[in-house]
């Protein structure tokens, strides 16, 4: 998840003549190097954000650190867009962009990193995250695009997989961390689906205006929930906001973007499968995080409901 910011609503709708205008400028031996890279990027990236977003949340209040975060990734992209030939968002898209961006950045990631700062791992929280196409499957129902019997079976084998993870230690013992893991994704895929259904901006200055319609809405949460800076952060929380901040809302969205321009759509949103993988191998080894027998069979269980979902949905 962060996301997917990995999944902002505009880049779902590249328009056909800015993608065939990539294609016609880029070489051949260009994309034999930038194709690899731009996977590594979303593989890796986004799934060492969960960790990274622990780091974060150790030095800084959650919400109030990603709103700082986010305000300086949107205004990044914002000034870059413009410069690349943008126009700023109508107002009509800057009320698109908030309802997305306050969905996914604030019901999502926001929701995460407060379920880590109260002592849900990051390895954990990125298995439970993975359920997240699932419900975007759901969620596509409820607007006129039902389940085929194979995604039905991917939603029922996803979601037994969380119910086995609810039984893990860190959940186990942390009701309300459970709950705010088990709704980041549900919010998240809604508002995936709901970004196809309002007016937003194109391409990159999409992803800027939900990171600065989000980032105040952060802020005032975390205000209302009493966030503060006890202490001065330490240099490994400013390297967590900065790794966060370029890596993971700029150079990996930039790549995902990439990728939606040039390769099918499948391998473009094959993340989904690797970065839960990364994210708990990171935990397990960097992190010193443990997991239970629960988390290792749910893991599975919830990959393998996300590959049911994506070939039903490829077979409609």
């Amino acid at each position: 998840m962060v996301g997917r910011e990995h999944g902002g609503g505009g880049a779902d709708r590249i328009r056909p003549d800015r993608m065939r205008t990539a294609e016609k400028t880029e070489t051949p031996l260009a994309r034999r190097w930038l194709v690899p890279a731009a996977l590594g990027a979303v593989y890796v990236i986004w799934g060492s954000t969960y960790l990274a977003l622990r780091y974060l949340v150790e030095e800084f209040p959650p919400l109030i650190g990603n709103a700082i975060r986010f305000l300086s990734a949107g205004a990044i992209l914002y000034v870059w867009s413009q410069r690349r030939g943008s126009t700023g968002p109508t107002a009509i898209e800057w009320r698109g962009a908030a309802q997305v961006g306050v969905l996914l950045l604030v019901g999502g990631v926001g929701l995460v990193a407060t379920a880590e700062q109260i002592g849900v791992g990051s390895a954990l929280a990125a298995t439970a995250i993975a359920v997240m196409p699932v419900w975007t499957a759901l969620w596509s129902g409820l607007f006129g695009r039902w389940p085929t019997r194979l995604e039905w079976a991917g939603l029922v084998v996803g979601l037994g997989g969380v119910l086995v993870l609810s039984g893990e230690g860190d959940f186990a013992g942390n009701p309300a961390g459970m709950a705010l893991i088990v709704t980041a994704p549900i919010l998240w895929s809604f508002g995936s689906v709901w970004s196809g259904r309002v007016a937003m901006p194109k391409g990159m200055m999409s992803s800027a205006a939900q990171m600065l319609a989000a980032s105040p809405v952060l802020f005032g949460l975390g205000v209302v929930r009493g966030e503060r800076f006890d202490h001065a952060p330490a240099l490994s929380g400013w390297l967590a906001l900065a790794y966060l901040t370029l890596l993971g809302s700029v150079i990996a969205y930039t790549a995902y973007v990439y990728l939606l321009q040039t390769v099918r759509p499948a391998l473009a949103t094959s993340y989904a499968y690797v970065n839960p993988l990364v994210a708990v191998v990171l935990g397990v080894t960097i992190g010193g995080e443990a997991l239970s027998g629960e988390a290792y069979v749910a893991l599975p269980l919830i990959l393998g409901g996300v590959g049911l979902v994506a070939v039903g949905r490829q077979r409609s």
